[in-house]
């Protein structure tokens, strides 16, 4: 490690501001093609649980949807270093709290894997592959709907809770980084409503230790309002 990032190491820990314990990044399909990208995926995460987060979430947006069952299958290889989960748009009904199934729906990482029945709010780190903020927040609605329909819930109790009930990851994070970009893409529409939102001014293959370091730092420089 460098001597700069040394530095923004010390200066992290001995910050009186808390560390973000649920820490979203949010990369493309793009970003993935680039040499060494899975490399510095696992990395990220490492720093990530190194300076105090607790659950991490990684949002791979795409454009191309044929790519989704490619990135799926390399995502679940990564060399994560804890336990972690990948979901899909195929999951995107699943109630949060499923777990991965017969399938091989969970990752696999020295680490550790999120093993098939595991509850996916027991794992540390938490990947999707082209499940936007708008299709997820859509399939919670049907399923609502459809709840409604067969009578198993009364439309005027619904509340926010029944809403995060359906999501895939319901968990709303501190912190969300997005690397090149000054815009969140569909991300995680409802569970980032009161996130801090930090954007990196290099390109996920660009991506360095210090630059998450430096993302950590502001939040903890920051008074968060959670909408006040």
């Amino acid at each position: 490690m460098g001597l700069y990032d040394t530095y923004l190491g010390v200066r992290h820990r001995l910050h009186e501001g808390d560390p973000p314990e649920h820490v979203a990044i949010v990369i493309t399909e793009r970003d993935l093609l680039a040499d060494g990208a899975f490399d510095t995926l696992a990395e990220a995460l490492g720093w990530a649980l190194e300076y105090g987060a607790e659950r991490v979430t990684v949002s791979v947006s795409v454009l191309d949807e044929s790519v989704v069952p490619t990135l799926t299958r390399e995502l679940r290889r990564l060399d994560a270093p804890d336990r972690f989960v990948v979901r899909s748009p195929d999951d995107a009904a699943i109630a949060a709290g499923a777990g991965g199934d017969e399938d091989g729906d969970t990752g696999t990482g020295d680490a550790g894997t999120a093993d098939a029945g595991t509850d996916d709010a027991d794992v540390p780190i938490r990947i999707t592959v082209g499940l936007g903020g708008k299709a997820e927040f859509a399939a919670a609605v049907r399923e609502l709907a459809s709840d409604v329909d067969a009578g198993e819930l009364d439309p005027t109790s619904i509340d926010a809770d029944d809403v995060a009930d359906r999501l895939v990851f319901p968990e709303e994070p501190d912190l969300v980084i997005k690397t090149g970009a000054e815009r969140l893409s569909d991300f995680a529409i409802w569970q980032s409503v009161y996130a801090e939102l930090y954007f990196t001014d290099v390109n996920w293959r660009d991506f360095r230790k210090r630059d998450y370091l430096r993302a950590v730092i502001d939040f903890q420089d920051r008074q968060r309002r959670f909408g006040r």
